[in-house]
């Protein structure tokens, strides 16, 4: 038997961007196995801020929104950002979202759900922000950014900052109930 803990924040979607770190940084500690950790960062600060905390050696890999996600042309995170997190070996990443992407465009013009819908409020029902490790997970496996068969970690929030953070082995889109969850490092009990 394996005694674990998770730290529980009360409200999802606030920023508890330190804490989530601190948790992160302390299960790195004991996972030697981990060299990757996915992080969703729409403006790349919360990127910045894990890789100055880190104490690990270990690959940083943003995610952010695709282009177009808050208005036509427009990117969420700005070009002195993206050369800044380069600048620290990190790379960013732009791609249409795993758990919707073009099939929201069908159901926002002709209603009804896709079944990702599903898959995402399943994992919603934990919290948005392991939906969102998870689906990052699936977007830079699917772009070779990340190796399939191997622990990450992946941390994900909702607006502003980050709330949770997940260990999982990643895999490509076409096998996503494959996907294993291993520990829940953070996140929110609403």
């Amino acid at each position: 038997m394996e005694r674990k803990f998770i730290t529980y924040f009360e409200k999802q979607g606030n920023d508890y961007t330190d804490e989530v770190i601190n948790g992160v940084n302390d299960k790195l500690e004991s996972y030697n196995d981990i060299k990757r950790i996915l992080i969703a960062s729409a403006s790349g600060k919360s990127a910045l801020k894990l890789h100055e905390a880190i104490d690990n050696d270990v690959e940083i890999i943003n995610v952010t929104h695709h282009m177009g996600f808050s208005g036509e042309n427009e990117s969420d995170i700005s070009p002195e950002m993206i050369g800044k997190l380069e600048k620290h070996g990190i790379k960013t990443y732009f791609g249409i979202h795993a758990f919707s992407g073009a099939a929201r465009g069908i159901t926002n013009k002709y209603g009804g759900y896709s079944p990702l819908d599903i898959v995402a409020d399943t994992l919603r029902m934990f919290s948005h922000g392991i939906k969102v490790a998870a689906e990052i997970s699936l977007m830079a496996a699917d772009a070779g950014l990340i190796p399939v068969g191997e622990k990450i970690i992946a941390i994900g929030g909702r607006g502003h900052g980050i709330d949770s953070a997940v260990i999982l082995t990643p895999v490509n889109s076409k096998n996503l109930f494959d996907l294993k969850f291993h520990e829940i490092i953070t996140m929110p009990k609403e």
